[in-house]
């Protein structure tokens, strides 16, 4: 899903991954974790796509937001699971969002 005007200013984490070979569980955590993050306060949105890298980008109303679900347990577990488990390689990127403008057909 491709979200719509999310009223700057707000953050984005943007997360690339490469994934492993071993992906058992892998899409039943990433279904769990997205369920998860919209309970959490300040949760704005996600969208994602696969293909050789995997790019998620999940919007935040600020960077205590982002805290708060970079701490959260079941968060935290999954993390350790992907690092130990379905991840080759993986960056994370926090960015502010200052303007944002788009087109729809």
């Amino acid at each position: 899903m491709i979200e719509d005007s999310l009223n700057p200013p707000y953050y984005a984490v943007i997360f690339t991954t490469v994934l492993s070979d071993n992906l058992n569980g892998y899409d039943a955590m990433a279904i769990k974790m997205e369920s998860l993050a919209k309970q959490q306060k300040g949760y704005l949105g996600i969208e994602s796509a696969r293909s050789e890298v995997g790019i998620t980008v999940s919007y935040w109303e600020d960077l205590d937001a982002i805290v708060q679900w970079k701490n959260n347990i079941e968060h935290m577990e999954a993390r350790e699971m992907g690092r130990e488990q379905w991840y080759k390689k993986y960056q994370l990127r926090i960015c502010k969002v200052e303007r944002e403008y788009g087109f729809n057909k």
